[in-house]
């Protein structure tokens, strides 16, 4: 019998150059009451509290907050709690592939949206304290993975948490004076939508390309389970793929509007590569795995086996065969791994 081809939206210039425009007003509204209320280093200071991976409690902080998490911290109407724990059982069966993919496919692929790339250049933090951004990155992936995150709503008060995060990136990179709105609203709804495609359908491209095999069933659980994450995270649902087939005409769209050569890009994928080297070198066990060269040989050949030399090309990833005998020692990275039971 023929397969059958699901109905799929298109995701048209128009909709997304409107959606470029747009942030999170939910979430924007929280920031500028705390800046009004109590100025900008009340925001450094909930910046500070947002960034903390372990306390989630919201006594203490301001109101609009309290009332933000309060209001937040519940599923869309069209969750299917049946796929989410498929996608979750799917991420867990393979979460050293999936590691490997986030760092070397997923991260490179968000820099190649020149504009979006904007804020995350000009945030010093993720030049500066790379390793640091990438634990915390890995944290996240594997605490939304986690069944038992989201019976206690952890999983839940860690995407609200990133939210405000957003939201506080965006009204600093608006009021920094180095924003330049030809690029779109800081961490706008176009971009949002592109990060939510690198953890979800990306992931499910670079797992087919290193052979893993999964049925159509498995991808789309595991797609749902990231749209719902992405809800929570502020993203529109007219920007959430509802089948794979809406996944990759999103992400062709995002592509064609947006991936070409920046500084920005090649400044972010160096600091990921300075990054791998670093934390490989401090846990590798053979001498042959310490040296810097190696290691970054190795990250660059993963990347542009994932990438393509074009994209690679423009991300300025340095030319490199990838080396197969070296492939495990990239797991150790703090983003290639995680907490979950048995792994």
């Amino acid at each position: 019998m023929p397969t059958l081809i699901k109905p799929s939206r298109l995701f048209s210039n128009e909709l997304l150059q409107r959606c470029r425009q747009q942030g999170d007003p939910a979430a924007d509204a929280v920031i500028a009451t705390v800046v009004e209320e109590n100025g900008r280093d009340a925001l450094r200071q909930l910046m500070t509290w947002l960034a903390d991976n372990h306390n989630f409690a919201t006594d203490g902080q301001p109101e609009a907050v309290r009332t933000f998490f309060a209001t937040y911290n519940r599923l869309p109407a069209w969750a299917d709690a049946k796929q989410m724990a498929e996608g979750m059982r799917f991420f867990k069966k393979n979460a050293g592939q999936i590691g490997l993919i986030l760092g070397c496919f997923s991260l490179p692929y968000c820099y190649l949206g020149a504009d979006g790339a904007q804020v995350l250049w000009l945030t010093e933090r993720i030049k500066n304290d790379t390793v640091r951004r990438l634990q915390e990155t890995g944290e996240w992936v594997f605490g939304i993975n986690d069944p038992k995150e989201w019976v206690s709503e952890k999983a839940v008060n860690r995407t609200l948490k990133v939210r405000l995060i957003h939201a506080g990136a965006r009204w600093f990179s608006t009021h920094s004076g180095r924003w330049n709105m030809n690029w779109g609203t800081p961490v706008n709804q176009e971009d949002m939508a592109g990060t939510n495609l690198a953890f979800s359908y990306i992931v499910l491209l670079g797992l087919r390309k290193v052979g893993v095999l999964s049925t159509e069933q498995e991808e789309e659980s595991y797609l749902h389970h990231i749209n719902v994450v992405g809800y929570l995270n502020g993203v529109s649902e007219e920007l959430l793929p509802q089948n794979l087939r809406e996944a990759y005409l999103l992400g062709r769209s995002i592509a064609q509007r947006h991936f070409k050569p920046s500084e920005a890009g090649e400044g972010l994928t160096r600091s990921l590569l300075n990054a791998i080297v670093q934390q490989v070198s401090d846990t590798a066990s053979q001498s042959a795995e310490k040296r810097p060269e190696t290691i970054r040989n190795l990250a660059a050949g993963q990347m542009r086996f994932f990438l393509g030399d074009q994209y690679a090309d423009w991300l300025a990833i340095p030319k490199a065969a990838l080396e197969k005998r070296l492939v495990g020692i990239t797991s150790r990275l703090p983003v290639f791994s995680g907490q979950l039971p048995g792994l």
